[in-house]
């Protein structure tokens, strides 16, 4: 009759495969070394893997040892913090990938979360509050340390004031509120376009703020509670959206102008982005564009290197007139 595995030999088990998860070949004295175990102890729980379906291959030569391979079928995996975390993350914003996925990378989640000890599952649950819009083609992400998103994340499920320094462009240090550094209530996490941005509420200044999490230094301890208030709209990704388009209230542009191209509509519709045209003829097209700036969105039209007329409104005009005063300036310069 078989003899039950002791609590220590499951231990051991799982922190073998741990190992070998690591990394590819792992020569059979060195696992003995890890282990604290003899090579002959090393051989067992190879076969005890064995039995559980993990395709295990022995390796020959002087360093003989073993490799994990892949199975027939995903059999348990054993996770460090770090790497469940980054799990949790990457389960998170699988919204952003555009491929259907929200509903299976929470069910995956959840059973994630379900094994996970204590600690780790209230770290990775206070990322709850992450909203994400995907990254247009070949943009690239800005690089920020997991710790620090669970930080915030703790933060914003504590309803506590989050004190941090901010590597701002052009500001080395907030001083307005008396202390160095900054202070906010933190409200939403949210990755945008590659970037991951804070949204909080300052108290202080009684507005709202957006921070790159990729700039927070965050300070070792929490301020003061405070009540959760609602993001100006009730939908942070939207309200993040808007402020990168200058408008402080809708999700839209600032600035909106219509003006006329002798352009075809076959040759406008691939540079429109989020703009509209209609064919007024088969040579010409009545285009309308957003920007952020009367300016920006003069020179958007000036895109297409045609005549452009019958204009409106007449601040676009006005930008115009300015944007032909530069550009005169520049080439006589």
């Amino acid at each position: 009759m078989p003899i039950a595995d002791s609590p220590s030999t499951s231990k051991r088990l799982l922190a073998l495969l741990s190992l070998l998860q690591a990394r590819r070949d792992w020569p059979a004295p060195v696992l003995a070394r890890r282990l604290e175990v003899s090579e002959r102890t090393v051989r067992r729980d190879i076969d005890r893997l064995r039995e559980l379906d993990y395709t295990i291959d022995s390796t020959r030569g002087p360093d003989g040892g073993y490799r994990l391979q892949a199975g027939s079928h995903l059999p348990p995996l054993r996770f460090d913090d770090e790497q469940a975390v980054a799990i949790a993350l990457a389960l998170r914003t699988a919204g952003g990938l555009g491929a259907d996925l929200d509903e299976a990378a929470e069910r995956a989640l959840g059973t994630l979360s379900r094994l996970m000890p204590a600690h780790l599952a209230n770290r990775i649950a206070n990322l709850s509050p992450v909203s994400v819009s995907p990254a247009p083609g070949g943009a690239a992400a800005a690089p920020v340390d997991p710790g620090l998103l669970v930080r915030i994340g703790e933060a914003i499920r504590a309803e506590e004031e989050l004190r941090f320094d901010y590597a701002s462009p052009s500001v080395t240090a907030d001083t307005s509120d008396g202390e160095v550094g900054r202070r906010t209530e933190p409200h939403h996490l949210l990755l945008h376009s590659g970037r991951w941005y804070l949204i909080g509420y300052s108290a202080v200044r009684e507005d709202w703020r957006i921070y790159r999490v990729d700039r927070i230094n965050a300070r070792s301890h929490n301020g003061r509670r405070f009540t959760p208030r609602t993001v100006p709209g009730g939908d942070p990704a939207r309200f993040l959206s808007a402020r990168f388009r200058g408008s402080d209230t809708e999700d839209t542009w600032a600035c909106w102008g219509e003006a006329t191209l002798p352009v075809p509509l076959a040759e406008v519709a691939p540079y429109l982005g989020d703009g509209t045209a209609e064919a007024l003829d088969d040579e010409r097209s009545r285009v309308r564009l957003g920007s952020w700036s009367w300016g920006s969105l003069a020179a958007a039209f000036s895109r297409w290197d045609a005549p452009i007329s019958d204009v409106q409104p007449r601040e676009l005009r006005s930008a115009f007139a300015a944007l032909a005063d530069r550009a005169a300036a520049a080439a006589s310069a």
